[in-house]
């Protein structure tokens, strides 16, 4: 939008930059002006990796204009001269106001030179794009008084060392923030991923113990991954909890109600879960898939051929109804899957998909059953199973 000002923050090493140059080279492919301000990078490093990303050849080359100051003053200035359309600014961090003390980063330099270029945007139509450093809990470095000046936040999001990159909003003041953006980091930068719904899923020759599909909701976006856990005897006094891409604190959550619940006991095993692809999802429909992936590698049962799974998991081991069920299960069956264990609701019915088997549960024990049939719970049969088929 003109005159808005738009903040993007990722870790190191996940392609902010890279994302901002190929914006920018498709902005100016339309024939609009940007003015790329770099206080990270010289010139001639831009430049190289523009080279890299085939940015040079075609009318890109001139209608990007690179300056390496963090200056704002100067950068503000140089703005007003050329009129851009677009201004990035790489990265709010390096910048500085030379009327106020302190070095570049520092609380106060931070919010003064987003005050001045929130002036320039909203005085001149500029829209202004700041890239803006994490901090290692995952939030935008500098004070909070930052996402609240900008109009917009955008978060890249992914493993550094996978390939796979998500961009989703947080803050939306001209739209809504239910859209994400996936895309693929290659060697000519980031690409768009075709089909983002299997994107994060890992082909297996057969089902395999402690893995479970689950299909999530980014956004309005359905996306299938793979849920992994691995379960093993503790050989020291306090047993091992690691989580990657999901919340550790929720994972505690469910190893407990497994425990007390489901009669899945864990307290003497070390635990390691993870979302393959470097996916991070934090909504509560993932609950289940989890539980289910802990249940199969401790018994070393692999879930049914064909399975997702999908439902927030109570204290009391009941199933809670997740949002959006009939887009999950429409992504599901296109690529394949036929079988689907949700929570049971009175309208569960009504998201029913052709060519999936609706299984509804109201316990998590249940779920397991469903699942795994009946194998052995810490060398023990399934009773309640048992008991079902006398």
């Amino acid at each position: 939008m003109p005159g808005s000002l738009i903040l993007v923050g990722g870790e190191p090493g996940i392609g902010k930059s890279t994302l901002l140059l190929q914006a920018a080279a498709g902005i100016a492919g339309t024939g609009g002006g940007v003015l790329y301000a770099t206080g990270e990078e010289s010139a001639s490093q831009v430049r190289l990796r523009a080279s890299r990303l085939g940015l040079l050849a075609g009318s890109a080359a001139t209608a990007i204009g690179v300056v390496a100051e963090s200056d704002i003053g100067s950068i503000v200035e140089q703005a007003r001269n050329s009129r851009p359309a677009i201004l990035v600014v790489d990265s709010i961090q390096t910048a500085t106001v030379d009327e106020l003390d302190g070095p570049a980063g520092s609380v106060g330099q931070v919010r003064e030179s987003a005050l001045r270029l929130m002036e320039l945007a909203k005085g001149e139509g500029i829209a202004v794009v700041l890239v803006g450093h994490v901090t290692k809990d995952g939030s935008i470095a500098g004070p909070k008084t930052l996402e609240h000046l900008v109009d917009a936040v955008l978060n890249l999001e992914g493993d550094r060392y996978a390939a796979l990159r998500l961009l989703r909003a947080t803050k939306n003041r001209f739209g809504p923030t239910d859209e994400v953006g996936v895309f693929e980091m290659a060697e000519p930068g980031l690409l768009e991923v075709a089909d983002p719904g299997r994107a994060f899923l890992i082909e297996h020759d057969e089902p395999a113990p402690g893995s479970v599909v689950a299909p999530t909701l980014e956004g309005t976006r359905p996306l299938l991954v793979e849920v992994q856990a691995l379960v093993s005897a503790s050989g020291f006094g306090t047993p091992t909890r690691r989580a990657s891409g999901l919340d550790p604190n929720r994972l505690a959550l469910l190893i407990a109600v497994l425990g007390r619940r489901a009669g899945i006991g864990l307290a003497s095993h070390d635990v390691y879960a993870n979302l393959a692809g470097g996916l991070s999802v934090a909504e509560p429909g993932l609950d289940l898939p989890v539980a289910l992936a802990l249940a199969s590698s401790l018994r070393d049962v692999p879930v049914q051929h064909s399975t997702v799974a999908v439902g927030e998991v109570g204290l009391l081991g009941e199933l809670r109804a997740v949002s959006g069920l009939g887009r999950r299960l429409r992504e599901a069956s296109r690529l394949g899957y036929r079988r689907a264990i949700v929570p049971s609701t009175r309208d569960a019915g009504r998201e029913a998909v052709d060519g999936i088997e609706l299984i509804q549960v109201a316990t998590l024990r249940d779920a397991i059953q469903h699942a795994l049939g009946d194998a052995p719970v810490n060398g023990r049969r399934n009773v309640a199973a048992a008991s079902a088929r006398c």
